[in-house]
């Protein structure tokens, strides 16, 4: 287990290790459904970030034990922990570098059908801005400042480590796969579905 700003974290072989024995943490994967669907760790549960910071209160009577956040990279697992750690859980650890660094070290992944991660679909939106402002404000003064403002805001994305685009399009029909609700979410925890 690695330390990263005094939160505990865990890097792919420590999770390997705990989840060998069949009894480790719970595992709560808090990317959209459609992203989990591609491809997530065996035994996660999906818990979609906006989902668990609106119903966080009610989720914790359901996580009462070790609990290992899991996205793409870190970053969304990084604010779960904050939501949850806020309302009062403890025993929260994220999956160092996510299902990326997972899928890197080899561990196994359940997979679905293939789609574009929301990061990918983020580079194509705001390039297509960029490019499409770029080559048309040639032709119209000052249209060219579209893309100036996008520029802006994928630096503040990065600065803040949120991305405003990236909301948005997790919104998309193509992005949330099946309807995840807290019934449904509790469901799951509880293991009845």
């Amino acid at each position: 287990m690695t330390t990263h700003a005094d939160k505990p974290r865990l890097d792919p072989a420590a999770l390997r290790d705990l989840a060998r024995d069949g009894e480790g943490p719970r595992l709560l994967d808090v990317r959209t459904p459609g992203e989990f669907r591609t491809a997530h760790i065996p035994g996660s549960y999906n818990v979609p970030l906006d989902t668990l910071r609106e119903h966080r209160a009610e989720l914790l009577r359901h996580l009462d034990e070790d609990v290992v956040l899991i996205c793409r990279s870190g970053a969304r697992a990084a604010q779960a922990e904050q939501a949850l750690a806020e309302a009062g859980l403890p025993n929260l650890r994220v999956l160092d570098g996510g299902v990326m660094a997972w899928e890197a070290a080899r561990g196994p992944l359940t997979r679905g059908p293939d789609r574009w991660d929301l990061e990918r679909q983020v580079r194509l939106i705001a390039g297509s801005i960029v490019l499409v402002t770029g080559v048309v404000g040639l032709f119209l003064p000052g249209l060219h400042l579209i893309g100036t403002a996008v520029g802006a805001g994928l630096t503040v994305a990065a600065l803040t480590n949120t991305c405003a685009m990236g909301m948005l399009l997790s919104k998309l029909p193509y992005n949330r796969g099946p309807r995840t609700d807290l019934d449904t979410v509790v469901a799951a925890l509880r293991g009845s579905s």
